[in-house]
């Protein structure tokens, strides 16, 4: 990360009231501007004066090396609780002179009728090189305690490698402005009179290089081997043009500053080539490496736009449960949450005998914390129902488990769900939604993830830029299962899982029809074999399929699933008993068929398969910062 001006020290000069001492706080108004504000604490003595006529106020100072005479600054003094702001215009730094602050009282009257006199303000300081935030009129704090209080700074946008090379012209606009940059060094190459130290601070793919001479602050810790591969510094300096073909702009250091040393000997993350499967042992460093940088940035951008799309077409996010005792999908692959056991992991010598059990010799959940059993959540969908039927249009983003024991390069056990959900909606207006949304998240990567899109696609696969496009751009087809079952039976590609109607697709069934069959165009196929799919989707009038539908994109497969929810009361608790499941779980989920039933609809889909779809990443432990699977929980 880098600021424009580096010091954040403010400096303290000396102000006499009289015999009596108080500090000026000085700091820098605008990081790009002369503006300058100050602050003169714990004076209120000399407003509380009652002696009515005006004092002069002296600031004496020795050897003033910087006068803060602009006559555009702005300067603000706090009073007490009393804060008031003047332009340096105001004052003269010769002769006595009167000072009156705007704000407080009206025509000639400041703070009530006193007026104070100034005379020779001279200050020497350092002048602080961050933005201060404006003071409030009003305090927080009065009476007595006010001279205890301090003021909190504004957070501003801190200026970073990205921001600085970002542009259309990768840094040339920022040339002759000074700046520090903060980040981890990549590389640090040593000549005979100045070194290249290449830093970069997570913020884009790229690294910003410095300059450093060898007479520069710091350049000791350089000599001495400490700045090397992994090392995080702080490197002061003017942005240039580069005279190297690699980067347009550099920055000549005028100091460096050792932050935290790092053993290139033992450094975890090397040059060389890395396995994915090494990475993932060390995931506490593999995002600074090129590949899972460009992939945590990726992912962040996809979520930021999954909220845009929402939020700007009216849903309402919804915070779904991640303990629960319902099984959305009714697989029965649930993490059971319990306190039957011991709780803590300093304690792992339970005895069986010591977990309670009924007289039957099963487990008595009523002992356990929620007196039933409870488990985590593979779903927020039936939860984001009941919201859907309140406010209309929800959406849930949060986690999800699944205790599939599965060592695939395609299962989690932990991941993250985007299961929006429309009442007053059917299947057309859910598939409708899924398109949107999905052309929506690929725009917003190509347009706003570009050096990162062209890293995958130069590294990790070939002409995924042009494959993305083909979603936002291209119509997405629609075909029903039944049709794509004649589809793939009469193609002459041989499968390795046979096609009949009643089978589940496989994934290389769905592959063949969005990339092969319909030439690379996302595929929706809906109405689906009621036998293959969950309890709560709607039923067709057939009596055989159900209104469901997938969106297949090329490369994974499946990306989204979704439904028409059932409405009909008596058509769910059917569905419900037909598969065995219990009718008491779901009480709360028949009652919205019960009070103002409406049709409704919604889909999920599995954010890691979005952003392996995004990135051209072939396995989703890759895609998540910490992995989640089957012997597997470090970090």
């Amino acid at each position: 990360m880098a600021m424009a001006g580096a010091s954040t020290a403010t400096s303290i000069a000396s102000a006499h009231l009289y015999t009596l001492r108080y500090p000026v706080i000085l700091c820098r108004h605008h990081s790009h501007s002369a503006a300058a504000s100050a602050a003169v604490h714990r004076v209120s003595l000399l407003l509380s004066s009652s002696i009515s006529e005006p004092k002069p106020l002296f600031h004496k100072c020795s050897a003033p090396t910087r006068y803060l005479s602009c006559a555009s600054s702005i300067a603000q003094l706090k009073f007490g609780n009393l804060v008031g702001k003047l332009g340096w215009k105001d004052l003269s730094l010769r002769g006595k002179v009167e000072l009156r602050v705007p704000g407080f009282g009206t025509g000639k009257e400041v703070f009530g009728k006193r007026v104070l006199s100034i005379r020779k303000f001279s200050v020497k300081a350092t002048v602080a090189e961050t933005e201060t935030s404006k003071e409030p009129t009003g305090s927080a704090v009065d009476g007595e305690q006010s001279k205890f209080a301090l003021s909190v700074p504004a957070f501003q946008k801190r200026l970073r490698i990205a921001g600085i090379k970002g542009g259309p012209d990768e840094g040339l606009g920022f040339v002759g402005q000074k700046m520090t940059i903060r980040g981890w060094v990549r590389t640090c190459r040593l000549q005979k009179t100045f070194t290249f130290i290449e830093v970069n601070d997570g913020s884009c793919l790229s690294n910003l290089q410095a300059v450093v001479q060898n007479d520069v602050e710091g350049y000791d810790a350089i000599e001495s081997g400490l700045v090397t591969t992994g090392a995080s510094v702080a490197i002061e300096g003017e942005l240039i043009e580069s005279q190297g073909a690699k980067q347009k702009v550099e920055l000549k250091a005028t100091k460096v500053t050792l932050i935290g040393g790092s053993d290139a000997t033992t450094f975890p993350v090397q040059k060389k080539n890395m396995t994915r499967e090494y990475l993932r042992t060390i995931a506490h460093m593999r995002p600074r490496t090129n590949t899972f940088g460009a992939v945590a940035r990726v992912r962040n951008a996809l979520a930021y736009a999954t909220h845009q799309f929402f939020q700007e077409k009216g849903f309402v996010w919804v915070a779904s449960p991640i303990i629960t005792a319902s099984d959305c999908e009714g697989a029965g692959e649930q993490f059971c949450v319990t306190t039957l056991i011991p709780n803590s992991h300093l304690d792992p010598t339970t005895k069986i005998s010591d977990i309670p059990t009924t007289k039957e010799g099963v487990l008595d959940w009523s002992q356990d914390f929620f007196g039933k059993p409870a488990f985590l959540t593979v779903s927020g969908q039936l939860n984001a129902e009941i919201y859907a039927t309140s406010l209309s249009d929800v959406y849930t983003f949060g986690p999800t488990f699944r205790a599939e024991n599965s060592n695939t390069s395609r299962h989690l056990a932990e991941f993250w769900m985007i299961e929006p959900e429309l009442a007053f909606a059917d299947l057309r207006d859910d598939m409708a939604c899924a398109t949107a949304y999905l052309q929506h998240v690929v725009r917003h990567i190509l347009q706003n993830c570009k050096e990162d899109m062209a890293f995958f696609d130069r590294w990790v696969e070939k002409g995924i830029i042009a494959r993305l496009q083909a979603v936002a751009e291209k119509d997405f087809v629609h075909i029903t299962y039944t049709d794509a079952v004649e589809l793939l039976s009469n193609s002459k590609k041989k499968f390795e899982f046979p096609v009949k109607w009643g089978c589940d697709l496989q994934s290389e069934h769905e592959r063949y029809l969005t990339e092969e069959a319909f030439k690379g165009s996302p595929v929706i196929v809906t109405d689906y074999p009621k036998e293959i799919k969950a309890f709560y989707m709607r039923e067709n009038e057939d009596g055989k399929t159900v209104a469901a539908m997938d969106v297949l994109v090329p490369r994974v497969g499946e990306l989204i699933g979704g439904s028409q929810r059932e409405e009909r009361l008596d058509r769910l608790e059917a569905r419900i008993e037909e598969l065995g499941l219990n009718k008491d779980s779901y009480w709360w989920y028949l009652d919205l068929r019960r009070y103002g039933t409406v049709p409704h609809a919604g889909f999920g889909l599995g954010f890691e398969r979005l952003v392996q779809f995004a990135t051209g990443i072939e396995n989703i432990r890759d895609v998540i910062p910490f992995p989640r699977a089957p012997g597997s929980a470090e970090f």
